[in-house]
């Protein structure tokens, strides 16, 4: 019954559109010019009321075929890439149709008719014209059939966009919406994703490897540090169990650079998982080791202090 309430509007308008161009003269003869307005009127509304039933249509098979996949769900990668298949093809069959409803809603107006065909007459440059002014809006039409097709990003991804990290919420024929982590929406154009290198952190996957870097004096013992990593990474509630790595990556001048690895399963336990490893080894150090952290060793010539 739900599905059915989508084609009641179309049907109303279909039935009201029959009636302005056949009916209307059973009941009462009418003036010529009214009469030609009335047909004319109601040949308009029977276009609409078919673009607006085939959407409507197209839009119910859309629903029922994503019916039995869940987004919200933890491991929804393969529902990510019909949603986004079948939102931009919807959108594009969407544009087809308006397009055409439109085109031959003109068809109907001698006058409109007439400037079409004595334009196409003289088409040469102008067409040449009208085709480079509309290359752009084009190529990001195009653009937005190609992410349906290739798919270099899916709806939920996590995406990193002008140094920007955030998840991809609307994917439309022309632009795509980034939510930003701090609840900012960045509109960008389709063409932007095919043409610009960006971070895609969920293409196969939503697990994700985190690192934490902390820099401390030499004498810090390293094993140490480790085993309380491996403390605090089995307390977590976010970490998956799969990545538990200490390492020094680097000594500096002054300082060791130590990184520790983790792993979680999506990209948010992630930046948690990191919060909160960073502030436990530094809360570890400054309680276990104070004497380890980073500091600056200045020495004093005798003969300087002469």
């Amino acid at each position: 019954m739900k599905n059915f309430t989508r084609f009641i509007s179309p049907i109303l308008v279909l039935i009201l559109a029959l009636f302005l161009q056949n009916w209307v003269q059973v009941i009462e003869p009418l003036p010529d010019n009214f009469q030609s307005f009335l047909e004319q009127t109601g040949a308009v509304l029977f276009i609409a009321a078919i673009a607006w039933a085939v959407i409507a249509f197209i839009r119910l098979g859309k629903l029922k075929m994503l019916a039995k996949y869940d987004i919200s769900q933890a491991d929804n990668l393969q529902s990510r890439k019909l949603y986004t298949q079948y939102n931009i093809l919807e959108k594009i069959l969407v544009f087809i149709i308006i397009i055409i409803a439109i085109g031959f809603t003109l068809m109907l107006f001698e006058g409109v008719r007439n400037i079409g065909v004595s334009l196409f007459a003289s088409a040469g440059i102008a067409g040449l014209i009208i085709g480079l002014a509309a290359q752009k809006a084009l190529g990001t039409i195009l653009a937005g059939f190609q992410i349906a097709i290739t798919q270099p990003i899916r709806l939920d991804d996590v995406v990193i966009v002008e140094n920007e990290w955030g998840w991809i919420e609307e994917i439309n024929l022309t632009y795509v919406v980034v939510r930003i982590w701090d609840k900012r929406r960045l509109v960008v154009p389709s063409t932007y994703f095919l043409e610009r290198p960006f971070q895609n952190w969920t293409r196969t996957s939503a697990d994700i490897l985190g690192t934490v870097f902390i820099y401390t004096d030499y004498t810090i013992p390293i094993e140490a540090i480790r085993k309380e990593l491996t403390r605090l990474l089995e307390y977590s509630p976010n970490w998956d169990k799969q990545v538990n790595v200490l390492q020094v990556t680097d000594a500096k001048e002054h300082t060791l650079e130590v990184r520790a690895l983790m792993s979680a399963e999506s990209s948010p336990k992630a930046w948690d998982l990191r919060v909160y490893i960073r502030e436990k080894l530094i809360e570890f150090i400054q309680k276990e080791y104070p004497q380890c952290l980073p500091k600056t060793r200045v020495v004093m010539d005798k003969e300087s202090q002469k």
